[in-house]
């Protein structure tokens, strides 16, 4: 018999979510957080920690897409990237869609949610088992500060800045991380949503603005996210978001089909907001 799954969401106060599941597959307290995969009845199976939800099988290519895709054509030659967090393993795969890209480094805290999504949701973890993954168990924040001009492309694949995300959302990391890339390097950080969380965003964009010559905020549409949205910082030391992207697509040799959200038109759109909140974040 089917259940409900809530989350009260601590981030957006006055707010919660609900979710029809019909199954817990896994259930566990590891050294850093509570985590849990359920099947739902019309989503797929989807990742707790903490009693939020991450992810589901039914929207998170939307997620997972955009915060890679976009650094990740914006750049001309990707071929070293850092993921962190993104245990969930959704990330991997996007990167791997690349052939340009020769080493994914997977830094991740906790080595128990890798786990479970493979065993669980191998439609996003599968792809962590590549030879060209490397998997570090450790704290990003520590790991970027020790890798100077090391990386093409840095994507922050974070939970919400509450708890052990927290650091990941300060300017002692955004510098870590902009040290860490090389001179054309790209970062791209989970950002929250542009209608409910424009201070953080703000703050986020305030601290681009004095490490990086291009600093920007985009977005995509993730139904099972607060207000069906979700957006992402996009920090570049060289090359802007749109910069002969349609190009670099059909260079790549990646099919259209491979991708059920990003496609070159969003890519660019993306990047468009309404005009109060434009003026409000680059003003």
């Amino acid at each position: 018999m089917a259940e409900w799954f809530t989350e009260q969401l601590a981030i957006v106060p006055g707010m919660r979510a609900q979710i029809e599941v019909t199954k817990k597959l896994a259930s566990e307290r590891s050294q850093f957080q509570k985590l849990e995969v359920y099947e739902t009845t019309s989503l797929g199976r989807m990742l707790v920690l903490d009693d939020v939800i991450q992810c589901t099988e039914f929207d998170e290519q939307s997620y997972h897409e955009m915060i890679c895709q976009v650094p990740l054509f914006a750049h001309p030659n990707p071929q070293k990237v850092l993921i962190i967090g993104g245990g969930d393993g959704g990330s991997v795969r996007e990167c791997l869609k690349h052939k340009s890209v020769q080493e994914v480094h997977l830094c991740e805290i906790d080595k128990r949610v890798v786990d479970l999504c493979l065993e669980h949701i191998p439609s996003m973890a599968g792809k962590v088992t590549d030879p060209r993954v490397h998997c570090h168990y450790e704290d990003g924040a520590a790991w970027a500060k020790n890798h100077p001009d090391t990386y093409d492309i840095i994507i922050v694949d974070s939970s919400d800045p509450i708890g052990p995300a927290e650091v990941l959302f300060q300017f002692p990391f955004y510098e870590s991380c902009r040290n860490a890339l090389k001179s054309d390097g790209i970062l791209a950080t989970q950002a929250e949503n542009f209608l409910l969380h424009a201070k953080i965003i703000k703050e986020l964009l305030s601290f681009g603005k004095k490490l990086f010559p291009i600093s920007r905020y985009y977005y995509t549409q993730v139904p099972t996210y607060p207000g069906g949205m979700i957006g992402f910082t996009f920090f570049s030391r060289k090359h802007a978001h749109d910069e002969l992207v349609d190009k670099r697509f059909a260079e790549s040799g990646i099919k259209a089909e491979e991708f059920r959200f990003w496609s070159v038109d969003f890519h660019k759109k993306a990047f468009t907001l309404p005009g109060a909140t434009m003026r409000d974040f680059y003003s």
